[in-house]
């Protein structure tokens, strides 16, 4: 009985410590869970449960490119065409996103005809849009050329495009609309108009039948902006005017958002799959694009060599809150959404843009150029996500 006193001490130590060990051990699994930058969409975790695509390395590909070259296709456009113009380099061909936890399948171009079969895909979106399009016709190109039938529907083919594959009844088109939301022309002090509540008939007049709708905007909403809603002026971004409101552009980048998704939500017939493409972030260094900025690097960035900046870390958050909540209104109807969560994966590589190595759209001049990428590079990468996100939704025997 003397010893009680001592044997309770001892009992309440060691409950003491294990209680300790246990607080840590929590707290330590916690911090490790919290480390990624860019938190992913809770709509990619449930793509499937034993790999997330998203997560992952670039690594040396030395046997790329793997699926076509600027002499294999022609539909390359002289902007994106960077080995043409004399690039040196061809490591920035060389490499491939690696998933910590799995593969990300090669693009298998037979297999995307197959699920396409029948069915019509639209790029909604800016100028990286329609880059990423142009990658899909070169990756595509192994298996079938389509016909150009842009002069069907549209008079201007620089930024409004038609594509249809015979042998597979498959449409694919580009729709220019760099603000997903109604715009007008600059004015003389550069200012351009957007309404956040009204959707650029552009594209939303056109796009209720189309099976697959990818969405992405981004570099436009730097520019000096005024903005409308209710056909009221609101407020503006860059203007300079002390008689208007300043108004952030992140809130107009999510009204832009916003407005599309619902404009999606609500198209009467509109039964297709909205994929976001998350915002790309610019590889400008030594100064903006119109003082001397370049962007010659010839390797990706390792993780912790160059941090994505907080102003794109923004952007993309914007659109993955947005994204979620459309995503759980689509859940109601009937209507999918999904997300290529692209934003910090293409931040790792500056070595991908044509830097002066394409030429302008409009002046055929050399263009220090390192907002799109070259082609083939890794854009294409991006291609692959949106296959891999399309093989989810279709019977086994398709893929």
């Amino acid at each position: 009985m003397e010893n009680s006193p001592n044997k309770t001490v001892s009992i309440n130590v060691f409950i003491l410590t294990l209680s300790l060990i246990l607080i840590s051990s929590i707290t330590l699994s916690f911090l490790r869970s919290s480390r990624s930058p860019l938190p992913l969409p809770s709509i990619t975790r449930s793509l499937d449960k034993t790999c997330n695509v998203f997560q992952g390395k670039w690594v040396p590909y030395p046997q790329g490119p793997p699926y076509y070259s600027n002499e294999t296709c022609r539909l390359i456009i002289d902007q994106q065409n960077c080995i043409k113009f004399g690039r040196p380099d061809t490591e920035f061909m060389k490499w491939r996103w690696k998933p910590d936890d799995c593969e990300l399948p090669l693009f298998d171009a037979a297999h995307f005809l197959e699920i396409v079969r029948g069915k019509s895909m639209a790029f909604v979106g800016d100028s990286v849009g329609r880059n990423q399009m142009e990658s899909l016709l070169c990756l595509l190109a192994h298996e079938a050329y389509p016909e150009d039938i842009t002069q069907n529907s549209s008079a201007d083919k620089n930024y409004f495009q038609r594509w249809f594959y015979a042998d597979y009844n498959f449409t694919l088109a580009a729709f220019w609309s760099p603000f997903l939301v109604k715009s007008g022309a600059a004015d003389m002090n550069g200012l351009i108009s957007i309404y956040l509540d009204e959707a650029d008939e552009a594209w939303a007049n056109e796009v209720e039948k189309f099976d697959y709708v990818i969405i992405s905007v981004g570099q436009w909403f730097f520019r000096p902006l005024l903005f409308y809603e209710s056909s009221r002026l609101i407020g503006c971004h860059i203007c300079n005017q002390n008689n208007i409101t300043s108004i952030s552009k992140y809130y107009a980048y999510r009204m832009a958002f916003r407005t599309a998704f619902e404009t999606l939500l609500g198209l009467k017939n509109y039964t297709g799959t909205t994929i976001l493409r998350t915002f790309l972030a610019s590889h400008f260094e030594n100064g903006d694009w119109d003082k001397g900025g370049n962007c010659g690097r010839t390797r990706p960035f390792t993780s912790n060599e160059m941090k994505l900046q907080e102003f794109n870390r923004e952007f993309y958050s914007v659109q993955v809150e947005e994204v979620r909540k459309a995503e759980e209104k689509g859940k109601k109807i009937g209507l999918r959404f999904e997300v290529i969560n692209a934003t910090e994966i293409m931040w790792q590589r500056p070595d991908g843009h044509p830097n002066g190595y394409g030429r302008s759209m409009h002046t055929n001049a050399p263009v220090y150029d390192c907002v799109h990428w070259c082609l083939p590079g890794p854009i294409d990468t991006l291609n692959e996500f949106l296959l891999y996100l399309m093989k989810k939704q279709v019977p086994d025997q398709i893929v």
